[in-house]
């Protein structure tokens, strides 16, 4: 069944059951990682958040400001709401702005769920981030976020145009400065941020493929709706 044929009850049907088993997927790893893997994946998180500690330099803790930045709630939000206006007025469809919504209302949700459901110490370093809840390392808001730069661009740009994958692929910039950001600022352990990256990417992949269907796989055809 193509989104076109299916009824939009049936599909946020399908959107809830999928959100609530990326959801337990997230919650359940974060529960083993801070439990049973404590002392060996826990251990690699810190002895490299020490290691990364030692190579800090100013060049390099500027250069981390701006991955961070990439990564801020408000920033993320702004962009993906720009290009979701963008894409509706462009094509005259409403699909742009309701694949954003669906797709910031459940990394917000996944992102809550994670931090109070599955609490996490900040790596044993200086955080160069300063003002942040010590216990809400797991999962990593700001690589979340950038994640969302990065794949709900690059959804939008497969599904209306003819643009090749190659240079779309550029984007990845994004998501890859703000998580090297993050770590080293102290801010997260190498397994946040990629569990960041996995549950962002498997969220955005299913919306992206229920709401617009193959027009995300086959970028060479284009839509008007």
């Amino acid at each position: 069944m193509t989104p076109e044929s299916r009824s939009w009850p049936a599909t946020l049907g399908l959107l809830a059951g999928a959100w609530a088993a990326v959801a337990a997927v997230v919650v359940a790893w974060g529960w083993v990682l801070t439990n049973h893997l404590e002392g060996s994946i826990g251990a690699v998180d810190d002895d490299l958040a020490r290691q990364i500690t030692d190579e800090r330099t100013p060049i390099l803790t500027d250069a981390a400001e701006i991955g961070t930045y990439l990564g801020e709630t408000r920033v993320g939000g702004i962009v993906v709401a720009l290009a979701a206006v963008v894409f509706a007025l462009w094509k005259r469809t409403w699909l742009p702005i309701v694949f954003v919504a669906i797709v910031e209302a459940g990394l917000g949700g996944i992102y809550r769920l994670g931090i109070h459901v599955d609490p996490r110490d900040r790596p044993p370093v200086q955080s160069l981030d300063t003002g942040l809840d010590p216990q809400h390392s797991f999962p990593s808001g700001h690589v979340g976020t950038a994640m969302a730069i990065f794949l709900v661009l690059l959804s939008l740009v497969f599904a209306y145009t003819r643009a090749s994958r190659g240079w779309g692929m550029l984007l990845v910039v994004v998501p890859l400065a703000c998580l090297a950001a993050r770590l080293y600022q102290g801010a997260h352990h190498l397994s946040d941020v990629l569990t960041s990256v996995v549950y962002a990417a498997a969220w955005i992949g299913i919306v992206a493929r229920l709401v617009f269907g193959q027009r995300v796989a086959n970028p060479s055809s284009t839509v008007s709706a």
